[in-house]
């Protein structure tokens, strides 16, 4: 493997092509995420403790605000930051694939020099949409539970969410929450990969992303929803559970990268 091909590129590459994606993929590269997970596990749980004591920091912050009904909403939007906060994760696969040694230092290294290539343009999107997608969730929680009477959410949840006013704002909110989710979920899912392996602009990249989605749209959509799934299961447990399942699917995220698109340079 020459240099050129293991180190993130400094000249123009080729746009990849979109090869195909079918559910049986999905099972195995979960599997090659927890193989990457093991290989490299003290670093996969340092990234995602880093994340999960950001969540709690969050939920403080709530409680200590009385803000405690933009819980759910950051909950569910949770998941739109995961392209992004996992590049450290597709760092590390990238070069445990190549056979590039790595030290932590060496991959904090990659992460940071890329603030002078494309993945801090993907980062303003990702962070507006879910900027915009809280904001979203606060005004649909005001119209649906303006009138109640305040209780805190993350203690007396269940007076708050199984009423009729609390079920409908969960259904309405829901499929505003998946409209967002789908779009953001498009334009990302291969783009940040994409960005930190290949020199690529990033409108380039979230077109390739959701090309990639429309043309393998089931099991995009399925592997949207393992994701999605696994991340809310995680983060249950006072976000603890993702310091485990952040790295897996940060390293799963990587290789379906790799097997959905098809480089001509490679």
């Amino acid at each position: 493997m020459t240099e050129t091909k293991t180190v993130a590129q400094t000249e123009a590459a080729p746009m990849p092509a979109i090869g195909p994606v079918t559910l049986s993929d999905i099972p195995d590269i979960l599997a090659l995420g927890v193989r990457d997970f093991l290989r490299a596990p003290v670093l996969g749980l340092a990234f995602g403790a880093f994340y999960t004591v950001g969540g709690l920091i969050l939920l403080w912050q709530f409680e200590a605000m009385d803000q405690s009904y933009l819980v759910i909403p950051v909950a569910f939007g949770f998941p739109l930051l995961g392209p992004f906060i996992a590049t450290g994760l597709y760092e590390m696969s990238r070069r445990l694939e190549y056979g590039i040694p790595f030290r932590p230092r060496e991959v904090l290294g990659v992460i940071f020099r890329q603030k002078d290539r494309q993945i801090p343009s993907m980062a303003v999107v990702v962070i507006m949409i879910f900027l915009f997608w809280v904001f979203l969730a606060h005004m649909i929680f005001a119209l649906f539970l303006g009138l109640m009477p305040m209780t805190n959410i993350l203690s007396d949840w269940q007076a708050t969410i199984f009423t009729p006013e609390g079920i409908k704002m969960l259904g309405f909110g829901t499929l505003v929450g998946a409209g967002f989710a789908f779009v953001l979920f498009a334009l990302t899912v291969v783009s940040l990969p994409l960005l930190l392996d290949k020199e690529i602009d990033f409108i380039s990249a979230m077109i390739v992303s959701f090309q990639l989605v429309m043309v393998n749209t089931v099991p995009m959509l399925v592997w949207g929803l393992v994701i999605a799934v696994l991340l809310f299961l995680a983060m249950l447990p006072v976000f603890l559970g993702l310091i485990v399942v952040l790295p897996v699917l940060g390293h799963a995220s990587w290789h379906l990268y790799r097997r959905a698109l098809i480089h001509p340079d490679a």
